[in-house]
């Protein structure tokens, strides 16, 4: 088998310029419309969004590799990086380190990338890893570093990275690419620094979440402003697709495929965030119609209901659900859900032990390309 850094031409990518035009125009284009509905934002509101943006790419990015994240410590963790006081719980290294990355990925946006900082970047996510012989440093193990699945056995090999004796020489040669590379188009150059750096595989874990971060950071620096789109969130939720494109990438060095898959994913990301500011703008003026009208267990749920998202609860929200979060009786859930959808905060659908209730709402979720 030969991979892709074994090919003559490695590291020259080749792609169809024409064939992601459309796509880099989209983006731009919606990019302005984001920056627009932000315009009408408070500080407050601004903060929040990004805060809970962050959250969001920290626990997919991570959820992407298998490892489930708690979430309301890993919020907890990114508020407090941003200076916000939040309660003094003890937050699990593995939350408080993606945390920590995540905010300095959002705030040294615009800082050329640099050995010291994706060392300082692995250190943060592996905090509290005591396996590796590696952390904050690229890898110097000797046997092959291979991307394996099935049987110990007899593995199935999806990809193997060029060995640790030549990382540093690779990754130097990165940084200068990603630093000065003239790669045309916003999107094109994100798709192909997130499959250089994987295709590098320089650390003993925590590839793939660096290499994510990485197409985040070109897109920001292309931009000149944090991006704040949901890329770990859209690519988690196809994620077979994801490492399907990757593997289908990793042989070759003509890429329009993958360009076009990372670019689509970039996109329906951008989307998504896009569905998240018109949630918070609907969620502002659904608290400014009822305040006052609501009493404690009211209150309580439905910021609960806000809690779950753009998506909200799945299947809506059930009289159990109600009873279980306000720590009341069936009688009084019944009254409090029905003054709530007189009072039009909630609508509901079905009947009897089927009716479920929704926020009233104008809800548009992201369409995929």
């Amino acid at each position: 088998m030969t991979w892709n850094w074994q090919q003559k031409n490695w590291p020259e990518f080749s792609f169809d310029r024409e064939a992601l035009a459309y796509l880099e125009a989209k983006f731009l284009h919606q990019s302005g419309v984001l920056i627009g509905a932000l315009k009408s934002f408070s500080d407050d509101d601004k903060r929040a969004l990004t805060i809970e943006i962050i959250t969001d790419e920290a626990l997919t990015t991570s959820a992407i590799e298998g490892e489930i994240l708690d979430r309301d410590s890993v919020q907890s963790s990114i508020a407090r990086n941003f200076g916000l006081d939040t309660p003094r719980r003890g937050i699990p290294s593995a939350e408080k380190g993606i945390a920590e990355m995540m905010v300095d990925l959002y705030r040294s946006y615009n800082t050329p990338l640099s050995h010291e900082m994706l060392f300082s970047w692995h250190m943060m996510l592996l905090t509290g890893r005591s396996d590796l012989r590696d952390i904050g440093r690229y890898r110097t193990h000797k046997e092959a570093m291979r991307v394996v699945s099935g049987k110990y056995q007899e593995p199935i090999i999806h990809f193997e990275a060029p060995p640790s004796s030549d990382i540093k020489m690779e990754m130097g040669r990165f940084i200068e690419w990603f630093n000065t590379g003239n790669t045309s188009g916003t999107l094109t150059r994100a798709g192909v620094a997130h499959l250089y750096f994987v295709s590098i595989h320089p650390f003993e874990d925590g590839n793939g979440r660096l290499g994510r971060a990485i197409s985040e950071k070109s897109l920001s620096m292309s931009l000149g402003r944090p991006t704040l789109i949901s890329l770990s969130y859209m690519i988690e939720k196809h994620r077979k697709n994801y490492y399907r494109a990757l593997e289908l990438n990793n042989k070759k060095l003509e890429i329009t495929d993958w360009l076009l898959y990372f670019a689509r994913t970039i996109l329906d990301a951008q989307g998504y965030t896009q569905s998240l500011i018109n949630f918070l703008i609907e969620k502002t003026r659904l608290y400014d119609r009822l305040r006052g009208r609501l009493n404690e267990r009211q209150e309580k749920v439905i910021a609960r209901m806000f809690r779950e998202g753009v998506d909200g609860f799945k299947g809506g929200l059930s009289a159990e659900n109600y009873i279980r979060i306000a720590d009341t009786s069936r009688a009084t859930a019944t009254r409090d859900l029905r003054d709530l959808v007189d009072k039009g905060a909630l609508w509901k659908k079905g009947q009897l032990k089927h009716t479920r209730y929704y926020l009233n709402i104008e809800h548009e979720s992201a369409t995929p390309l």
